[in-house]
């Protein structure tokens, strides 16, 4: 039969090996993590090695402009009157992947509509819906697929006329009736 010789550590070789660990995560902590993290770089290498760069992330992501950068970004409000048992469109021009923020509400009075959107010089009539409904409001975004006009179509079923109380925020022009 044959022994297995086990070799035990002392106590005095496990404490040595702790202290030895950290002071190595002091130094990873020091020159990488507070640098690319927290832009902090008390010792100089962070900067050296283009980490700080990493804790200052860009406010543009994919090339789409922050919409409180652009000095295109405007805030609108209106009254669109919808005629009893009638319908008519509202729109904005949007170009590709502009944003348009929009709140509307039409009071007690549900209205048919139909958020949609034309792409830009077509004229073979192609529009996309994106939301088609019956309501008396309605919240919410819209990040523009193409160019194009983009906006509403209400439909009143009402016998009488409707007001709607159009907010809206964005990088866009205003086309209005249509």
């Amino acid at each position: 039969m044959s022994e297995e010789n086990l070799s035990i550590q002392s106590t005095r070789t496990l404490v040595k090996a702790l202290l030895v660990a950290i002071v190595i995560a002091t130094v990873i902590f020091v020159s990488l993590v507070l640098p690319a993290e927290y832009n902090i770089d008390p010792t100089g290498i962070g900067n050296s090695l283009g980490l700080t760069v990493l804790a200052n992330p860009q406010e543009q992501a994919l090339g789409i402009p922050y919409l409180s950068d652009d000095p295109g970004y405007r805030e609108d409000q209106t009254m669109v009157l919808i005629p009893a048992n009638s319908g008519l469109e509202y729109k904005f021009a949007l170009q590709q992947y502009g944003k348009l923020i929009y709140e509307w509400s039409s009071g007690d009075n549900d209205l048919y509509f139909d958020l949609h959107g034309e792409p830009q010089g077509d004229t073979t009539g192609y529009f996309e819906s994106f939301a088609a409904a019956n309501n008396n409001e309605m919240k919410g975004s819209i990040t523009a697929p193409f160019a194009g006009s983009h906006g509403w179509y209400w439909r009143n079923g009402n016998d009488e006329d409707v007001y709607v109380h159009l907010k809206t925020e964005g990088n866009y022009e205003i086309i209005g009736l249509k």
